[in-house]
C-alpha cells in the first residue's frame, strides 16, 4: 500500500521530493483528495492517466498556490481577473488560453489550446503547492469514472501502491469537486458544477452564464462525460424508498427503511460533504443497489444531482 503520512513540515519535503523526481502524490484539497504529478512534467502526467485508467482526451486541472502564478501559464482577461478577486482561493476552477510560451505539459490540455487551473483553499494543499514551488495537475484521486475521493483512505484502497504518498488532513470540507467555469470564449459557460453555485458566479461577473452539456469525445474539462463518480453498486437516484435489498441513502427527514442521511436537517452543504464518504460506505457493504432520495435541485443540490445523475447513467 501506500505511504501516508500527516502533513506535517517533514512530510512536504518528502512530497516535494517525489513530485520533483517525477512521482505521483496524492493530497487534499478543500474539495476532493488529488492525484498530483508535476505539471511541467510529461512522464509525470502521463502517470496520472495511467493510474486513474484516465482517457488522454479528458484534460487535468492544474493547481497553484496564488493567482500571480496562474497568469504565467494562461491568459487572464477581464473576466477571469474579476472571479479571480471575488473567489479564489477556492473551490472553482477557470479554463483560460495558454500562454504563446505555457510550459504546463500539453498532456493537462488533452490537445486543446486551454488550461484549467485552481487555487484551492485548503490550507494542506496550498502548503503542498508553496513547498513544491511547481504547478501541480491533480485530478481527483480515483480510477477513472469511479466515486471521488474524500479520505485518505478512499485513495489508498483504489491505488495501493501506484501512488508514492499520500498526504492526510482528514475528510475534505466541501466534499464536491470545484466548479468549473470556461472564460476562453465570448460567452461564459458552466462546465461543471460544484462547490460553488453558478448564482455567486453570475452575481460576481454580472452577466448570465451558459451551461454546457455532456461530451464523451473531447470534454474541455473533468466532469463532462455522461458516465462519472459511479459506485460498483448499482444506483438508483429520486427514491422515496428502497425496493429488493437496496440500502437508502436519505435526505432531510429520516425514514424507517434509510441505512444512511446524508443531513438530516436538509442542509445541502452537509449533504455535498457527506456524498461521497457514505456512498463509499454504502458501496462496501454488498447492496444489491444504492437508492438516494431526492435532493431539491437549488444550490448546491445543482451539483449533488450532477453528480448522482452521472453515477446512476445507464442503471435500470
Amino acid at each position: 500500500m501506500a505511504r501516508t503520512l500527516p502533513i506535517k513540515d517533514d512530510a512536504l519535503e518528502k512530497a516535494t521530493q517525489l513530485l520533483c523526481e517525477g512521482h505521483l502524490v496524492a493530497f487534499p484539497t478543500e474539495t476532493v483528495y488529488g492525484l498530483g504529478a508535476n505539471a511541467l512534467d510529461d512522464t509525470a502526467v502521463a502517470k496520472i492517466f495511467a493510474a486513474k485508467k484516465r482517457p488522454r482526451f479528458n484534460p487535468l486541472i492544474v493547481h497553484l498556490s496564488k493567482v500571480e502564478d496562474v497568469r504565467a501559464f494562461v491568459i487572464m482577461n477581464a473576466r477571469a481577473e474579476r472571479i479571480a478577486a471575488a473567489l479564489w482561493p477556492g473551490p472553482l476552477s477557470l479554463v483560460l488560453p495558454r500562454t504563446p510560451d505555457c510550459r504546463l505539459s500539453h498532456l493537462v490540455s488533452a490537445g486543446l489550446d486551454t488550461a484549467a487551473m485552481r487555487v484551492p483553499s485548503s490550507t494542506p494543499a496550498r502548503q503542498l503547492l508553496r513547498t513544491a514551488g511547481v504547478p501541480i495537475a491533480a485530478p481527483s484521486a480515483n480510477k477513472s469514472g469511479m466515486l471521488s475521493p474524500t479520505e485518505a483512505k478512499h485513495v489508498s484502497d483504489a491505488f495501493g501502491d501506484d501512488v508514492a504518498l499520500i498526504l492526510d488532513a482528514g475528510p475534505c470540507t466541501v466534499g464536491l469537486e470545484s466548479t468549473v467555469l470556461d472564460l476562453s470564449t465570448e460567452v461564459p459557460t458552466l462546465l461543471r458544477a460544484g462547490g460553488i453555485v453558478v448564482e455567486t458566479l453570475e452575481s460576481v461577473l454580472e452577466e448570465s452564464i451558459a451551461v454546457a452539456g455532456d461530451d464523451d469525445t473531447k470534454p474541455k474539462s473533468p466532469g463532462m462525460l455522461s458516465r462519472h463518480y459511479a459506485p460498483k453498486t448499482p444506483l438508483r437516484i429520486n427514491a422515496p424508498h428502497a425496493v429488493g435489498g437496496e440500502a437508502l441513502l436519505g435526505f432531510g427527514a429520516p425514514v424507517s427503511d434509510e441505512w444512511a442521511n446524508l443531513s438530516p436537517a436538509g442542509d445541502l452543504v452537509e449533504a455535498a460533504a457527506n456524498l461521497f464518504r457514505m456512498l463509499h460506505e454504502l458501496d462496501a457493504q454488498n447492496h444489491t443497489g444504492i437508492a438516494v432520495c431526492p435532493i431539491p435541485e437549488e444550490g448546491l443540490g445543482r451539483a449533488i444531482n450532477d453528480r448522482l445523475r452521472r453515477a446512476a447513467k445507464g442503471e435500470k
